[in-house]
């Protein structure tokens, strides 16, 4: 099946009435992170450097996350015809950098990296999923829908890479739980936080906590609990336990609840 194109996409249905301010924040933020999907990709491809069949895999999944970020510049630069995302591209990697002179997975082992990979496709569709079902601008909305199901398909596209791994290396149960859990914590590292700021930032001096609160008091109130309970069954299918469980379904509860507290608490923090 032929991957869409940004000509794919109705432009012309674009409705500025109806761009939320705080959207499109994070939306300039993501359009540089997805932007820099051939980092990625070089970093990957290093750390399965003897292995052809998945490097044509990351190859692909590569040029994929760039066009999210050109869509998502895209739809950016309609609703704010001021913001100059080369300049905003060009501060993030240039403050933000990943290490791509590697030949082995910073996890460990390459079924850590696919499990950090099958985590990082989990979040990103689930987001994305969860943008998609507030916004009511018509071509974020398609954008969103579009790009959702293509980290669906990455997800799925790991995880079978996964299981080739996971026969040789026999990385166990709890080593995965681990590397998940890490990874899950990673999500509010530098890399969107700096990305935030160099979206966003107009000059002031980075500041972590700063800019990571900025892009969570404005990140999470996306979501819904079906779209963490979404999320969740999808980790927990990649570390090897039941995706429909009762301990599924328990973290997915303290999950959301975790974060309908931490935006409530950031947000009142910023009031004060």
């Amino acid at each position: 099946m032929k991957h869409w194109s940004l000509d794919d996409i109705e432009w012309g249905k674009f409705d500025a009435s109806r761009v939320n301010p705080d959207t499109l924040k994070v939306i300039k933020a993501a359009s540089l992170v997805e932007h820099n999907g051939l980092d990625y990709g070089t970093y990957l491809s290093n750390v399965f450097h003897d292995d052809p069949e998945f490097q044509e895999v990351t190859r692909k999944w590569a040029v994929e996350e760039v066009q999210h970020g050109q869509a998502l510049r895209r739809w950016a630069e309609l609703a704010d015809p001021t913001f100059d995302f080369d300049a905003a591209f060009k501060a993030f990697t240039e403050g933000y950098r990943l290490p791509l002179e590697v030949d082995h997975s910073v996890r460990g082992s390459r079924s850590g990296e696919l499990i950090a990979r099958c985590i990082v496709e989990s979040g990103t569709s689930s987001w994305y999923t969860a943008i998609k079902d507030a916004t009511d601008e018509p071509v974020l909305h398609e954008l969103c829908r579009r790009i959702a199901a293509d980290e669906l398909r990455h997800y799925k596209l790991f995880y079978t890479h996964l299981k080739r791994y996971l026969d040789t290396e026999r990385l166990g149960k709890w080593g995965r739980i681990r590397i998940a859990a890490g990874r899950v914590t990673e999500s509010e590292d530098d890399e969107l936080a700096y990305a935030y700021y160099a979206a966003n930032g107009a000059g002031a001096a980075y500041d972590r906590q700063v800019f990571n609160h900025a892009y969570v008091t404005r990140a999470y109130p996306f979501y819904r609990a079906q779209h963490v309970d979404r999320g969740m069954a999808m980790i927990f299918k990649a570390v090897g336990l039941d995706p429909a469980g009762w301990l599924q379904r328990i973290a997915a509860k303290l999950a959301w609840r975790f974060m309908e507290a931490r935006v409530k608490r950031l947000t009142k923090v910023a009031a004060a």
